[in-house]
């Protein structure tokens, strides 16, 4: 089993920036492959973006590319969204999720592949 801490999330301006936090405890963050998803009331838990247990490849939605970044310190265990440029419409909680993977370049970008959820850190961008 793998437990998922979510950290970092709050109320920020627009155009400022937040970095969240995934602390992943039940066994070694490598072999893992990461992402940060994220959700609005009444809509579908979308993905934000997503990394390979190596590191090495790394997805980002459209609507995030460029502004936000993802990396992990398999080390610590921590896999980290930073968020600049924060919009309004960036409002969500931002849900951490993690899958066993064999392939040290893989992820994915659907929600049904991830197999371990955080209990999400709300992020909330005032205008």
């Amino acid at each position: 089993q793998v437990q998922l801490v979510e950290s970092g999330g709050g109320l920020v301006q627009a155009g400022g920036s937040l970095r969240l936090s995934c602390v992943a405890s039940g066994r070694a963050l490598n072999r893992l492959a990461m992402g940060w998803f994220r959700q609005v009331p009444g809509k579908e838990r979308d993905m934000v973006a997503a990394i390979s247990w190596s590191g090495g490849s790394t997805y980002y939605a459209d609507s995030v590319k460029g502004r936000f970044t993802i990396s992990r310190d398999n080390a610590k265990n921590t896999v980290h969204l930073q968020m600049n440029s924060l919009k309004p419409e960036d409002t969500a909680v931002y849900y951490c999720a993690a899958t066993l993977s064999g392939y040290s370049e893989y992820y994915s970008r659907a929600r049904s592949d991830y197999d371990y959820w955080g209990q999400g850190t709300q992020v909330t961008v005032s205008s």
